[in-house]
């Protein structure tokens, strides 16, 4: 559910989603755990029809990573460039402010989370349960300010 602002009289309307922007990681209020990557600063951003996602972080070892996926908040999976851990996620709108994620790894469910934006939509938090290389379950909590 996209919220549209539509002008009076005018066919013209304006979509509108509160993940869309640039979002900063809070390492101070998430919960990460030791040696877990970090995605430091997200971007949503509309490209044609569809949502840019740019990711720009450090892996577990410290080192740049950056990735990009371009689809629509439907729940069908689109292709992920530069993550190693996934090629394919799928973000799908519960409402307003909430977004559902799955990532995968040659067709395998790697991750799945919920991400909210606050009302004020100066904040937002994402929660993801995955497996790691070894096989131990992993929760992560983010906490991102708006930029």
């Amino acid at each position: 559910m996209t919220l549209a602002v539509c002008l009076a009289g005018l066919a013209l309307c304006f979509a509108s989603n509160a993940n869309m922007g640039t979002w900063k990681l809070n390492e101070a209020k998430s919960k990460l755990p030791m040696g877990a990557p970090k995605n430091h600063t997200v971007v949503y951003v509309m490209s044609g029809d569809n949502v840019k996602v740019t990711v720009d972080g450090v892996d577990g070892d410290g080192k740049a990573l950056h990735n990009e996926w371009t689809g629509k908040f439907d729940g069908k999976d689109y292709a992920v460039t530069g993550d190693p851990s996934s090629d394919m996620r799928s973000y799908k709108e519960v409402n307003d402010h909430t977004l559902e994620i799955t990532v995968k790894k040659d067709g395998k469910v790697t991750t799945t989370g919920k991400i909210v934006v606050a009302a004020d939509g100066k904040s937002r938090t994402i929660d993801t349960d995955s497996t790691d290389a070894k096989g131990n379950k992993v929760h992560m909590h983010g906490v991102y300010d708006k930029q």
